[in-house]
């Protein structure tokens, strides 16, 4: 048996094929609405959504086609007459969603809406807060975007020592690779540098590439990850 495994290139029409059909697998995704365009790998969303969240939804799923390498959003959002709300409506829910989120601090995160696009400043003590911060307003009702401008702030012992050492980092980030069921550790290799974290290598999608980048930030010490890696599509032959 010939276990080969080498890496190819789907041809534009393939993928366009791919897409439109995990855009019409995702349930949350009006598919007629949305145009797509393929050039080198690169694929262009167009048309329009009736919500940020499935703007959001069309351009995840497609991240999971295999051979995707980079991705431009043009679809633009038009909500129904019942989804609209004033800028100022949108920012009081926003900032009620961020201080009942438990992982947030307290007055941490300032909240700015200008018609529709809402915006968070402030510092953090981690990538996950960063994160949580911008999932929970994204659902909101009139939200047509969310620009996440949270900076992160080490935590008083990082700037006095470390409290992991390197090399436990990245055995934890490679072991959390192995346990993943999306990422192929195989394929990734790992660097780290005190706090910074390196990720090299080849990955299947541009969704793995984000598991990857997740798990990576997750491991304890770490305070900033630099994504390298480069999208191909392996099959056996």
């Amino acid at each position: 048996m010939n276990n080969t495994i080498r890496a190819i290139e789907k041809t534009d029409m393939e993928l366009k094929d791919d897409v439109l059909a995990e855009l019409k697998y995702e349930p949350i995704v009006k598919v007629t609405d949305i145009g797509v365009l393929v050039k080198n790998g690169t694929v262009t969303l167009n048309g329009y959504v009736s919500s940020y969240v499935e703007k959001l939804e069309a351009v995840q799923a497609v991240k999971r086609i295999a051979g995707v390498k980079a991705i431009a959003d043009d679809i633009e959002i038009q909500l129904p007459e019942s989804y609209h709300r004033t800028d100022g409506d949108i920012a009081a829910a926003a900032t009620n969603q961020i201080n009942w989120a438990t992982l947030i601090p307290p007055g941490t995160v300032r909240v700015t809406v200008r018609a529709g696009e809402i915006t968070l400043e402030g510092e953090v003590d981690s990538w996950f807060q960063k994160n949580v911060a911008a999932n929970v307003v994204r659902h909101l009702l009139g939200v047509k975007g969310v620009s996440n401008r949270l900076s992160l702030t080490p935590p008083p012992q990082m700037n006095i020592e470390p409290t992991v050492k390197p090399v436990a980092v990245e055995r934890a980030i490679k072991s959390a690779f192995k346990r993943s069921a999306v990422v192929d550790a195989n394929k990734i290799r790992v660097e780290t540098n005190g706090s910074n974290v390196e990720l090299s290598g080849n990955v299947r999608n541009l969704a793995e590439r984000e598991e990857a980048e997740r798990a990576a930030w997750a491991a304890p010490g770490v305070f900033s990850v630099d994504n390298q890696l480069t999208v191909k599509w392996f099959e056996r032959s």
